[in-house]
């Protein structure tokens, strides 16, 4: 994915975001972090189509949105921070739903199905409507669907709320997993420690601009740190208060 010159927002006159531009590559994690109102969500929301940008545009397997819609959604998948399900619709249901969404064959969809309930201590719920799940297994149901789907770039918003210890470790290791087969992965996260040991580079918002982008290094240099010393958290706090915490 690759986004260009991003300038966008609510309203013509007071855009929310101001020239973002960064390229999440095949095979990356990275962490997207900032305060509350710095634009993680307008941005994810123009990632996803939901907002059309005012200048810039964003690419994802080459394309726009406008160029080759099919194409362009059909590249990605979206776990929110809050779910979204079908109320009457089963655990097994929501797959099989996704599966036919993204094409996935019979034969993969079947094992993938088994794998996930199994990783995801959701066996015991397989038959179980959407509504008398709790928040933390609603949100398991959207991350397996994300994982059932396959595809080449995931975006993942505040992905741990309301999950389990159990359910946050299954998240972590198979997002390495579909990393190391090839994956991108854009996680906007608030929990910096699990950001930076698991992310490969890290991007830095702050009203509606990059402030910080590249490795641990990087962010710790834009910060003014030295760059052998401070965590991630140590050089964001520096980042958005300006040194004054």
């Amino acid at each position: 994915m690759k986004v260009s010159g991003l300038t966008g927002g609510y309203s013509p006159r007071r855009p929310v975001l101001h020239d973002i531009t960064f390229e999440v590559k095949a095979g990356e994690m990275i962490g997207l972090i900032g305060l509350n109102g710095a634009g993680k969500s307008t941005t994810i929301k123009h990632i996803l189509g939901l907002m059309k940008p005012q200048t810039g545009d964003v690419r994802i397997d080459g394309v726009t949105l406008e160029e080759e819609t099919e194409r362009y959604r059909s590249a990605f998948a979206y776990v929110p921070e809050t779910p979204v399900l079908f109320d009457e619709l089963t655990v097994e249901e929501h797959l099989r739903l996704t599966g036919m969404a993204y094409s996935v064959k019979d034969n993969h969809y079947e094992e993938r199905e088994e794998e996930l309930l199994e990783q995801f201590q959701m066996m015991p719920k397989r038959k179980a409507f959407a509504s008398h799940l709790s928040k933390g297994m609603k949100q398991k149901v959207m991350i397996m669907n994300a994982l059932l789907a396959d595809p080449s770039l995931y975006i993942i918003d505040e992905p741990f709320l309301g999950l389990d210890p159990l359910g946050i470790r299954s998240l972590l290791e198979r997002l390495v997993e579909v990393k190391q087969k090839g994956a991108a992965i854009l996680m906007s996260s608030h929990i910096l420690s699990t950001v930076e040991a698991y992310c490969d580079r890290f991007i830095v918002m702050h009203h509606g601009s990059i402030v910080a982008m590249g490795t641990l290094e990087d962010v710790r240099r834009a910060a003014g740190m030295e760059t052998r010393g401070g965590s991630l958290e140590d050089a964001f706090y520096k980042l958005v208060t300006g040194g004054n915490a």
